[in-house]
């Protein structure tokens, strides 16, 4: 009798356990506490301060990785190396696409040209841009991956996990809505200066344009500059948007010539919402 309430309680545990899953990025956490809720444990890979770039996980990340039921991927760029890795020290974990059905689009940084009649260079693509979370409609997407994975994994919550969702979609529409507010204010230009062009996405659905600091990738050269500062002096550059994964002195160089503020914004941070309706107040000019 002993034996059969000890396995009906194993049982039972293992029915109402918690999903294990781990997440790349900081606003993937976010994401999936939203729909996810107390039904969900989540590790995070990169944190804060870190680049998603260059990122090695650390043995008790490993660790995680091993006990993970799902893995949400989103395309940054250490996955392309790591995720192999993780797969193979767990067969048995899932690893969910969020970034399935969006529209992706190219990586754009200014290029450097020899020839001194191009003022400002040239655009060059390199590659696809993996900030897709920094647009509310992408958003969306992502929350709908969410979801599905949650409920193909867990169908006794399907009905929590779509009411989470709802409520999540409620949110983006209501930051969409604040982000559009604050935009329409936009007098002059609708171009924005950025160290790293991580916003093209954000540029695309609210029609502005980034310009970015990075020559190839790279920190500009001082002819460089000179042109970055005279394009941000035409277009009306109301502040240089940097990152704290990135230095910001060539951004300074430009900002103290121009007497214009210099913000570090991530798109890595945790509070999406808030973050997104920084970046719109910062490009409006407003404190």
């Amino acid at each position: 009798m002993k034996k059969i309430i000890t396995l009906l309680l194993l049982s039972t545990s293992y029915i109402f356990s918690n999903i294990n899953a781990v997440v790349s990025i900081a606003p993937e956490m976010t994401f999936l506490k939203a729909i996810g809720g107390d039904k969900v444990n989540i590790s995070l890979m990169v944190k804060p301060g870190n680049s998603p770039h260059t990122y090695e996980p650390k043995p008790s990340q490993m660790a995680a990785i091993a006990k993970a039921k799902l893995y949400f991927a989103i395309g940054v760029e250490f996955e392309h190396v790591w995720l192999p890795k993780f797969q193979s020290l767990n067969t048995s974990m899932q690893v969910i696409d969020l970034s399935q059905g969006v529209e992706k689009m190219a990586m754009m940084h200014h290029e450097e040209h020899e020839e001194e009649h191009d003022a400002h260079g040239a655009h060059k693509h390199e590659g696809q841009d993996p900030h897709i979370w920094t647009s509310p409609a992408n958003v969306k997407i992502i929350a709908q991956n969410i979801y599905k994975a949650l409920s193909s994994v867990d169908t006794l919550n399907t009905k929590y996990y779509e009411d989470n969702l709802n409520s999540f979609l409620a949110h983006i529409e209501a930051t969409d809505t604040e982000i559009k507010k604050i935009l329409s204010m936009l007098k002059d230009s609708r171009k924005f200066m950025v160290f790293h062009p991580s916003w093209g996405y954000f540029a695309k659905t609210y029609h502005l344009v980034q310009i970015a600091v990075e020559v190839e990738g790279k920190s500009p050269k001082p002819r460089e500059l000179v042109h970055l500062i005279k394009e941000a002096q035409e277009e009306k550059v109301s502040a240089i948007i940097t990152q704290p994964e990135f230095s910001d002195a060539s951004a300074k160089i430009i900002a103290n010539e121009l007497h214009i503020p210099v913000v570090k914004i991530s798109p890595m941070a945790e509070n999406w919402s808030k973050n997104l309706i920084k970046m719109a107040r910062t490009i409006a000019g407003q404190p």
